[in-house]
């Protein structure tokens, strides 16, 4: 399967790191996506409710500080395992 154009460029291999409960928190997706990888976390871990918003804010800025520093090593993009 070709990887999307929009991950082109983006990723050292095409992997998405496992949402894993409890675990995920923005330092781990950071993390993640600066390596190459797809960072992903349950939205349920960012406990209460109103700190997901922090959660995106945080990992939204830091991505866009890292890319803006390393235009030739962007970050990979993140992902939110919403539970419904």
């Amino acid at each position: 399967m070709p990887i999307p154009k929009c991950m082109q460029g983006r990723l050292s291999v095409p992997v998405v790191g496992a949402p894993l409960f409890i675990i995920s928190n923005p330092d781990l997706v950071i993390a993640q996506c600066k390596a190459g990888v797809v960072g992903s976390f349950p939205a349920l871990n960012a406990r209460p409710a109103e700190e997901l918003d922090k959660w995106l804010t945080r990992i939204k800025a830091e991505l866009a500080e890292h890319d803006a520093a390393n235009p030739d090593n962007l970050s990979a993009p993140f992902a939110v395992n919403q539970i419904v």
